[in-house]
């Protein structure tokens, strides 16, 4: 009579649609034990209660909140989200199982059995840290590539673009001098791993590297070891520690950063707008202990909701001038979906509620159609 629907499930998403990829940075290690350096949200409930998920502290192996993230990340612009990619270190130089994961359980048990999932891209970012498990030249032929390919890149919603699998780096500091023999020995595996995928009907691999500063000459040489494009984890925005910076100064800081990347190379490094950066909860006594100093990192900065919707705004404008092949038109990268602890997110949150997703898509509606 009232024509009232009851929905025994998740309402179906309806995705804003976008002419590039809006991909936001995901941390998926809040699983309790999953991430080894932290205990997850039990790190936040008694003294952050305001970084609370607006959901709760949810179960992040369970495919139904992975479907919440996915109905409130597309319906706010975000189509892709990247996913950060570590293997246990005594995996290097063997096979690769989802068992020999660190943070699997984002991919495999929540996003893989999402019902929604075929509505947002994914991609991995490949945490090549020796401390996770880097590779070395004979490793990631063998061993890394066949595991990507077979699990990861020919799933239909991988991120694919111009019939290339896109892989992201973090980062090259940590992959060259371990990893490596050389410049052109790094340069010679992507090659080949772009041969490789040609099997399987792809053009190629498109590799992309954690890079939000270098000048020329590091820029140079990120690209002859194969890499694509830059990009950032974050802006590369550090605040001065002895005062709380203002909120246009930031904005403009972070636009200044942009442009001189893209001074140096207007074609190949892409933009990520910093909301703020606030990681206390990784400062507490037991991270002190493990040797990690506040100092070590940048002071305490936030943007509100609206400035990020300003920043967002002079982002786009500087990337709308930029040549027809330019990264920087087809990627704008959001930092971060979910870094709760490290302290910058765009997630629902008790403090923040949607202020941040709305300030996405209602800044970038003139790109959506």
């Amino acid at each position: 009579m009232y024509n009232i629907k009851f929905n025994s499930y998740i309402p179906e998403p309806s995705p804003a649609k976008s002419d590039r990829i809006i991909a936001a940075h995901y941390y998926g290690a809040w699983k309790k034990g999953a991430a080894g350096i932290h205990e997850g949200f039990n790190d936040l409930a008694k003294d952050f209660p305001d970084r609370t998920p607006l959901m709760g502290y949810y179960d992040e192996e369970n495919p139904e909140v992975c479907d919440w993230e996915i109905k409130w990340a597309v319906e706010h612009g975000i189509n892709c989200f990247i996913h950060c990619w570590y293997r246990k270190p005594e995996n290097v130089g063997k096979t690769v199982t989802i068992d020999d994961l660190r943070c699997g359980h984002g991919l495999h048990e929540a996003l893989f059995n999402a019902k929604f999932q075929k509505l947002i891209k994914f991609a991995i970012m490949f945490e090549a840290s020796p401390r996770w498990g880097g590779t070395d030249e004979t490793d990631m032929l063998e061993n890394l590539m066949p595991f990507w390919m077979e699990t990861y890149f020919k799933r239909e919603n991988y991120l694919i673009i111009d019939n290339k699998p896109v892989v992201f780096v973090y980062n090259q500091k940590r992959l060259g001098a371990k990893c490596f023999k050389s410049v052109q020995s790094q340069r010679e595996t992507f090659d080949a791993c772009r041969e490789y995928s040609k099997k399987f009907g792809f053009d190629g691999v498109v590799f992309a590297v954690c890079a939000e500063r270098a000048d020329k000459k590091t820029h140079n040489e990120l690209m002859a070891r194969g890499y694509d494009f830059r990009f950032g984890y974050n802006s590369g925005y550090n605040s001065p520690y002895d005062f709380y910076p203002d909120e246009d100064d930031i904005i403009k800081k972070q636009c200044e950063i942009l442009c001189k990347n893209l001074e140096v190379d207007n074609t190949r490094f892409i933009p990520t707008p910093s909301c703020f950066q606030d990681p206390s909860p990784r400062f507490s006594k037991r991270w002190n202990d493990l040797g990690y100093k506040f100092r070590e990192w940048s002071n305490i900065w936030y943007l509100s909701p609206e400035k990020y919707r300003c920043l967002l705004k002079e982002m786009k404008k500087i990337t709308e001038s930029l040549p027809e092949n330019a990264w920087g038109r087809k990627i704008m990268m959001i930092d971060n979906w979910n870094e709760w602890d490290e302290g910058h997110f765009v997630a629902p949150s008790l403090k923040f509620g949607f202020g941040y997703l709305q300030a996405i898509r209602e800044e970038l509606e003139q790109i959506l159609f």
